[in-house]
């Protein structure tokens, strides 16, 4: 028995399964991506092709956190003439 391939819930699959369902696998790619394995050990990574930039936007949302002041070195510095 087949198991479907889910939207963004797949992240890693076996060469000889990818080999069986590529199609189905391409046409349902989240936007992560995909590792394929051999044996067990991961041998490549599968991405969709981003061609539009707005694509980005708000694809780190919720990955990262800023913490301080992200416009400062932290270094105290003088710039006038002397």
């Amino acid at each position: 028995m087949t198991r479907p391939i889910l939207k963004g819930v797949m992240r890693s699959i076996n060469a000889s399964r990818c080999k069986e369902q590529c199609l189905a696998i391409l046409d349902n790619l989240s936007r992560d991506g995909l590792v394929i394995a051999k044996r067990g050990k991961p041998v490549a990574r599968l991405t969709p092709y981003q061609s539009n930039c707005a694509d980005l936007i708000g694809s780190m949302k919720g990955k990262i956190r800023v913490t301080g002041d992200i416009l400062s070195t932290g270094l105290r510095w003088d710039a006038s003439v002397r």
